[in-house]
């Protein structure tokens, strides 16, 4: 936590202040259309698994919610990968002076494809997906891990309220859920989040289409040990757990009026 506190002061004495809010666009394009794919995608998932399971084999039915969540991230993600990239790079952007003007979600994709202007090899599209693996390696756990501890821990609190909880009951118990499933998620599954960031923010491009997941961690061990494995957990918590939260809540809440207003 001091580590955030002194990096989150270090950005604003040298950038300025709006700097702390660096790739805020791209974080907004990428939250709506990864979501919208994510969530719909989760819940058909569930539904048509724990239906074929409950037939088939009920023993394998606490398993549901695993397998869901990973495949309905790994569609997301792959979908939306090149905005993710954007973001990340957006926000390893440092400029030099405080007036230059910092590079948008499109300017960053340009160049990210053609990273040296006038080269004839500059479109390589496949850049776009620079670092896809090692998102699939931390985004494909995390659902796995968040979605197997937030469907237990909802259906626990929920049956607690009886047959027909209110809205403001849902709330309560997809947010609790959320933020715990969240929270140990992302804790659990920190260091690939480095390996992650360390592969998106890499400037030559040959070494960047080159590196693996196990070579980057390998790479962050040598440099860092445990403590570089774990660089900035104490942030990657505390924001996982909350965003985690709010969306579950807010999806839920929607599918509980679109229902109603359906049945009426």
């Amino acid at each position: 936590m001091c580590f955030t506190k002194l990096s989150a002061r270090n950005n604003f004495m040298q950038e300025g202040f709006s700097r702390l809010w660096r790739g805020t666009n791209a974080s907004l394009a990428l939250a709506v259309p990864t979501v919208g794919i994510y969530m719909p995608c989760y819940d058909y998932f569930r539904n048509v698994l724990e239906d074929f399971t409950a037939e088939k084999s009920p023993s394998l039915t606490p398993y549901v919610p695993l397998v869901a969540g990973t495949i309905a991230r790994s569609l997301a993600c792959i979908s939306c990968y090149p905005v993710e990239l954007a973001r990340t790079r957006m926000q390893a952007f440092k400029g030099t002076h405080r007036d230059v003007k910092l590079p948008g979600v499109w300017k960053t994709l340009v160049d990210a494809v053609n990273p040296v202007k006038g080269s004839n090899n500059g479109q390589n599209y496949r850049m776009l997906w620079t670092g896809l693996g090692a998102q699939l390696a931390r985004d494909v756990p995390f659902s796995a891990i968040c979605w197997s501890i937030l469907e237990p821990t909802r259906r626990s609190i929920l049956s607690f309220m009886g047959e027909k909880p209110r809205a403001g009951s849902i709330i309560g118990a997809n947010f609790t859920a959320g933020f715990v499933a969240g929270a140990v998620a992302a804790a659990a599954t920190c260091p690939l989040d480095v390996a992650k960031t360390r592969r998106q923010i890499e400037k030559n491009a040959d070494r960047a289409m080159r590196m693996t997941t196990r070579e980057t961690l390998a790479e962050i061990w040598r440099d860092g040990g445990m403590r570089g494995m774990f660089s900035g957990a104490a942030a990657r918590v505390g924001r996982a757990g909350p965003s985690v939260a709010i969306v579950v809540s807010f999806y839920e809440v929607v599918k509980y009026g679109l229902h109603h207003l359906h049945k009426q």
